[in-house]
């Protein structure tokens, strides 16, 4: 703003010569313009006559003064324009300085902004959520509350985007090595767990889990087999590895040996070891093997990549699955656990393993899972309800007081979904906030008081036709996630107990409004 304004006198006022100094250079230039006119009167009517510039001495020095005074306005005239120019310059670089200021801040992450950024689309949040709806009533202490209480600052959905771009790729490089080998097929990962699904209750130290898909490579195939007939959560499995025979694909050039009708010796000098020699114990697929193999795994094939000159990743020890903590160039630190998993069938389960198990199983045991079937719910849920539905902040709250009183957020999830099942979607906006709370409570005091809470996917007739289940499980009775306070009298009163303190930490934080994850 100075340079332009200094531009603009200098332009509207330019320098002057003196009066004086102006008046005899006027004079000078009369008397020069009356003596170059004579002269070229005289050179028009004697065209033999000599040149004006070879006339005598002395009438050269009025015109010698009149030009000299030329020269002097014209060399102000210069300096004004080399120090216009020079602000110019000057100009000109602090615009392209502060250009360049702004693309690198757009070029970085948005960390540095991101409580900044949460403010806008809060308000932008609230602009679209006043549109359709009736005029905001001071008595809508509903809406209210949920404005004002100071919700964690969540900059899950850019960073679950990069982790699962980045864990693609990875996987597309793995799967590139394995190509002739005979180790499982490592299939695109599945994004599973509440900070995917939108509603993680901490933001610091949340985990972005992949489930990833495993198929048995050629001349394999998998078998899933239960190890009880009881309906229970997480029902345990074992995937037992047979071979099958390739002989028909033995007529194409270059292609496997059948490991069933080919002896082990030409085998094992022509062809990579099966599938049941590597990550097999006993013809079952051991989960511990099968991590440690990954680990390796990925550890080459990270190398590969081009973001591995961006993004640091070290890999954590894990017994179970594939932990990584990712380092972006900004400094942030993301954590992410890769399960490995087992379709059942065409389903949404998957027979799976976390690496934290509260009792001890042989490592050839697999657990049955239901997150594939639980994210797809709430993706399911989100094309159903309004576009300002706040029912992932009611889960969100909700799983960080459970946190603090020590309830596990299963819990509240497992309401939450069946109550997204029998309450009209239409009840979830932010003007239900208080609403939707109060049936949470209810719901869950009621479980408590009868000592029984289903699991959503058992024997429940609410669930979406586009979750697919196994028929057993669809048949099924429902099953009872107090099942053990029910025959436990004493955990049953510290599950009340806890009930009361969440209520009372609950309520607290509705009158005071204010909350955070740190």
């Amino acid at each position: 703003m100075f340079f332009a304004t200094v531009l603009q006198i200098l332009t509207q006022h330019p320098w002057m010569v003196g009066d004086d100094l102006d008046e005899a250079t006027r004079k000078r230039m009369k008397h020069c313009a009356e003596q170059l006119s004579r002269n070229m009167t005289q050179l028009l009517q004697e065209p033999g006559a000599e040149e004006p510039g070879a006339e005598a001495p002395g009438a050269e020095a009025p015109g010698a003064k009149a030009w000299g005074a030329l020269l002097l306005a014209a060399l102000r005239q210069w300096q004004f324009c080399v120090i216009t120019g020079v602000l110019l310059l000057l100009c000109g670089l602090c615009w392209w300085l502060r250009g360049r200021s702004h693309e690198l801040d757009r070029n970085s992450e948005e960390d540095s902004s991101s409580s900044s950024s949460t403010v806008e689309e809060e308000e932008v949040q609230d602009q679209i959520e006043s549109d359709g709806e009736d005029p905001v009533d001071e008595n809508d202490l509903g809406r209210t509350v949920a404005k004002h209480i100071q919700w964690p600052v969540q900059n899950l959905t850019y960073r679950s985007q990069l982790v699962a771009e980045l864990m693609g790729n990875l996987l597309r490089v793995c799967r590139e090595l394995l190509s002739d080998t005979f180790f499982p097929v490592l299939q695109p990962a599945i994004r599973v767990g509440s900070t995917f699904e939108g509603w993680s209750p901490c933001e610091d130290d949340c985990v972005y889990r992949l489930l990833v898909p495993l198929q048995p490579p050629r001349g394999h195939t998998f078998h899933l087999e239960p190890c009880t007939t009881e309906q229970m959560l997480g029902r345990p499995f074992n995937i037992r590895v047979e071979q099958v025979c390739t002989c028909q694909r033995e007529r194409l050039p270059g292609d496997m040996l059948c490991f069933l009708h080919h002896s082990e010796e030409e085998l094992r000098k022509n062809q990579e070891p099966s599938l049941l020699h590597t990550l097999c114990t006993s013809s079952y697929l051991d989960v511990q093997k099968t991590a440690y193999w990954f680990r390796k795994l990925a550890r080459s094939a990270w190398m590969m990549l081009p973001q591995s000159r961006r993004y640091h990743v070290k890999l954590l020890s894990s017994n179970r699955s594939c932990k990584l903590q990712l380092t972006t160039p900004s400094r942030r630190t993301l954590f992410i656990e890769m399960l490995f998993g087992v379709q059942q069938g065409k389903t949404d389960l998957f027979v799976s393993r976390q690496s934290t198990e509260a009792f001890f199983t042989p490592s050839t045991t697999w657990l049955e899972s239901c997150a594939v079937a639980e994210a797809k719910f709430f993706t399911h849920m989100a094309r159903q309800v309004p576009h300002d539905s706040f029912h992932l902040r009611c889960l969100q709250l909700y799983a960080r007081v459970l946190l603090d009183i020590g309830f596990s957020t299963y819990t509240g999830k497992t309401a939450v979904m069946h109550l997204l099942t029998t309450t009209p979607l239409s009840g979830w906006r932010r003007r239900d906030f208080l609403l939707r709370l109060e049936d949470i409570m209810g719901y869950l005091c009621g479980c408590l008081q009868e000592k029984r809470l289903n699991h959503f996917f058992f024997g429940n007739e609410n669930v979406p036709e586009e979750i697919i289940l196994p028929l057993d499980i669809r048949a099924a009775e429902p099953l009872n996630l107090f099942k053990q306070l029910a025959q436990d009298l004493d955990a049953h009163a510290e599950a009340l107990h806890e009930f009361m303190g969440l209520q009372d930490h609950l309520n607290r934080l509705l009158l005071c409004g204010h909350w955070r994850t740190s």
